[in-house]
């Protein structure tokens, strides 16, 4: 049964979409010992009538469960409910707004990042370095919750993740645009380039939903947490935010308009996602990102 634990190990080639690994991700690599020679499944029950394994709860109508999806799996439904939607046409015209407004003043963005690594960068390496991989557990500390404490919510910031990565991938392949270290070598970023195009920032995309998402679920009718402190949770999370954007930058990867497109996406597909059709319209009436927000929103008070 280890094998299954493999599967994980495929997120690294999306390019850093940023939260495998998370503790807390149970569902599989588990060994359970078990007798050759008297498996516990023909054991007798205490009554000496039945094997254990003509025992049987519940039948095969009573669904999977929702509780027992993981998050990461869960995201991949969302996904399919999103894409086959507008999602894309309502978010380039922005985007390439964006795009062209980099690629007139490519000079100035790249002295920046020149300027950024001299002055920011021993600084910002510590996060660099951390968030490079994955970054949900920035959002886990920062809210003081734990995939345990709260299920529902860190499944809202797997589905950010995933629908993030899933955006920015479009756009990327859309523009093509080249990364500031193949302009400029010096730059010399500390972590390995991703193989795929600068702009938008996935990181920037996936991070700024994360945030997004979280505001919808701290300000949910469901959510019992004060005002006051919706507040401040949301400007630290905003802050978080950009600061992920912002140590890509430092980092020589992304220029700050890639930041920026990045931001201007998370906002596009906040909107697609709260409005697309249910995936399956015969059996809810929400689609399923939002009753995603509407479930994780219990667990604050």
């Amino acid at each position: 049964m280890t094998g299954n634990t493999g599967n994980t190990g495929n997120t690294g080639n999306t390019g850093n979409t940023g939260n495998a690994g998370i503790s807390g991700e149970f569902g599989g690599g588990w060994l359970i010992q078990d007798r050759a020679d008297l498996p516990f499944v023909t054991r007798l029950d205490p009554t000496n009538i039945n094997e254990l394994g003509r025992l049987r709860r519940g039948a095969p109508a009573d669904g999977f469960g929702d509780r027992h999806w993981t998050a990461k799996w869960y995201a991949w439904s969302i996904l399919h409910e999103l894409a086959p939607t507008g999602w894309a046409a309502a978010a380039e015209p922005s985007l390439t707004a964006i795009k062209n407004a980099l690629v007139a003043n490519f000079g100035v963005e790249l002295d920046n990042l020149v300027l950024a690594a001299r002055d920011e960068r021993p600084d910002a390496m510590g996060p660099i370095l951390s968030q490079d991989v994955e970054f949900i557990s920035d959002y886990l500390a920062l809210s003081a919750m734990t995939p345990g404490s709260h299920p529902k919510t860190y499944r809202v910031l797997h589905i950010a993740s995933q629908i993030g990565s899933f955006g920015a991938l479009y756009f990327k392949a859309l523009y093509d645009v080249t990364r500031p270290s193949q302009l400029c070598p010096a730059l010399l970023p500390p972590v390995p380039v991703p193989g795929h195009s600068s702009f938008p920032s996935g990181h920037s995309t996936q991070a700024h939903l994360m945030q997004l998402c979280m505001k919808e679920v701290l300000g949910h009718p469901n959510s019992n947490l004060p005002a006051a402190d919706q507040d401040i949770l949301n400007a630290n999370l905003a802050i978080l935010a950009d600061s992920v954007a912002r140590n890509r930058e430092i980092a020589g990867l992304h220029y700050p308009s890639d930041s920026a497109g990045g931001k201007d996406l998370a906002n596009s597909l906040l909107t697609a996602l709260l409005n697309c059709p249910p995936l399956f319209p015969s059996t809810t009436a929400a689609n399923r990102f939002n009753d995603a927000i509407a479930k994780a929103a219990r667990e604050w008070s």
